[in-house]
């Protein structure tokens, strides 16, 4: 089945203004089309700015529980379909079943929780020096807010962008992927169906549409979860007066102690590296390893490397998909070419799978040894289900080596002291720290954002107490009488 998606500009779903359109592959299969979608134009992209920047006034007036309710509404409309999705999401973008079904139900979740943000917004009254005046604070919407996120979590992301959002008194134009664009509609849609108004949430699909949402200045905040190539051209044509909030790259590590508990510390590697074949801003793909450990460590992730079922994601059994395209494989390869010619070696995988896989897009789990700092591999966002091992002499070196790269998404540590826990957590420059624990997820109510090249700092995702930061701006009022 081939998926006719639209727009949504306003109170009208429609094509793009010149009928260009795109079209999206079965990643597992790439003789199935699954999806077109509308090649956005300039003009299309400013229509549905135009849209929210008319429904804005209106909607910022609503009441807190109004649009806590219509967010409720919209988190059944997608708890209702979440099997239907997830086999969609499977069809569209090829991660197993059971993720994408765990992933359909968790995005109603995430609304749930944003709209009871709509009802916490609160100022703050401050004592003042002046005996007739008071001073306080008050919290209000931002205007039109441009969301633009990836393709590995087309709804959860989106979601955890488009639902505070809304609950602060925004009106959004959403631009999903183009690699998902049928997720994009299904997430647009459930706003509509639940009874928002027309034009407080636009849905505009394509590959340039995302660079004519960000140039146009009648957007007042742009969010955007993706590479860190694309951050920073958002980042310099944002400029000044509008908020920016980037989420992008990683090139994890995970630090492996010669007190480890290495069973435990391989189901980290593995859990780290594999999960969704490595595509995940939180994936690992720096092992960094005492050397009285390295080699016993390798031998055991080789193992839980070689027990992936790789396979389309519809098979109960696969517990691995494809990659996104054949672009992707072909960087992987790459990946795994300039490595070997600096020295490295490969321990298992290291080529794409052919055979009943060779129309799909799929990567062998892959772990190289002899990885030294100054390989793309160490270097570079991966993005893929390559993985290099590193000898270090302990905890100081890890963290030296660790700490020289552009990056600071997440980071993780295997060992069973406490002390050297805590030297890696405060020493480690990245914006989350796992002790013994994978480095991909995120919990619903903590920070989530990176440092350095992995994103802007200022401005983090999830809920936390500051989630809707963001999407407010705070005004000080002294009120004299």
């Amino acid at each position: 089945m081939t998926f006719e998606v639209q727009n949504r500009i306003g109170d009208a779903r429609q094509p793009a203004s010149d009928g260009a359109t795109l079209q999206r592959h079965d990643p597992a299969d790439a003789r199935t089309l699954v999806s077109v979608a509308p090649e956005s134009t300039g003009d299309d992209v400013g229509a549905a700015v135009a849209a929210a920047a008319q429904a804005f006034p209106e909607w910022s007036r609503t009441t807190p529980s109004a649009r806590a309710a219509l967010l409720e509404k919209a988190a059944g409309v997608l708890a209702a379909a979440s099997d239907e999705i997830g086999a969609e999401m499977v069809a569209e973008m090829g991660k197993p079943l059971g993720m994408a079904r765990k992933e359909a139900a968790r995005t109603p979740k995430n609304l749930e929780l944003y709209a009871a943000e709509a009802i916490r917004l609160t100022g703050v009254t401050y004592p003042s020096d002046d005996p007739g005046a008071t001073v306080y604070s008050e919290r209000e919407p931002v205007g039109v807010v441009g969301v633009i996120t990836p393709w590995n979590f087309p709804l959860n992301l989106a979601s955890r962008k488009i639902g505070p959002a809304l609950a602060a008194g925004n009106t959004v134009v959403f631009k999903p992927s183009p690699m998902t664009p049928r997720m994009g509609e299904r997430l647009g849609e459930a706003f509509v169906e639940a009874g928002f108004p027309p034009g407080v949430v636009n849905t505009v699909h394509g590959v340039a549409a995302g660079a004519h949402l960000v140039a146009d200045e009648r957007v007042g905040a742009i969010t955007f979860t993706g590479s860190t190539a694309t951050g920073a051209r958002i980042h310099d044509a944002v400029g000044l007066g509008r908020r920016l909030q980037l989420e992008l790259g990683g090139n994890n590590p995970i630090v492996v102690l010669a007190d480890a508990d290495l069973d435990a510390a391989a189901q980290v590697v593995a859990q780290s590296s594999f999960s969704l074949s490595g595509q995940a801003c939180t994936a690992a793909g720096r092992i960094l390893v005492a050397t009285e450990v390295h080699d016993a460590l390798l031998d055991l992730v080789v193992a839980k490397a070689a027990a992936h079922v790789v396979g389309r994601g519809t098979e109960a059994s696969t517990t691995m998909g494809p990659l996104i395209d054949g672009r992707a494989v072909e960087a992987m390869a790459e990946v795994v070419a300039d490595a070997v010619a600096a020295g490295a070696r490969v321990v298992t995988g290291g080529s794409r799978l052919e055979g009943d896989l060779a129309h799909g897009h799929f990567f062998a789990p892959t772990l190289l040894a002899d990885v030294d700092p100054t390989m793309a591999l160490a270097r570079t966002e991966v993005f893929g289900p390559v993985v290099g091992f590193e000898r270090v002499s302990g905890l100081e070196e890890a963290v030296e080596r660790a700490n020289a790269g552009d990056y600071g998404l997440t980071s993780a540590i295997c060992t069973t002291s406490i002390a050297a826990a805590r030297r890696f957590a405060m020493a480690i420059q990245a914006g989350t720290v796992r002790i013994n624990r994978p480095t991909v997820g995120a919990a619903f109510n903590a920070p989530f954002g990176g440092t350095k090249r992995s994103g802007t700092g200022t401005h983090r995702e999830q809920l936390g107490p500051t989630v809707m930061d963001f999407y407010t701006s705070l005004k000080t009022v002294f009120f004299g009488s």
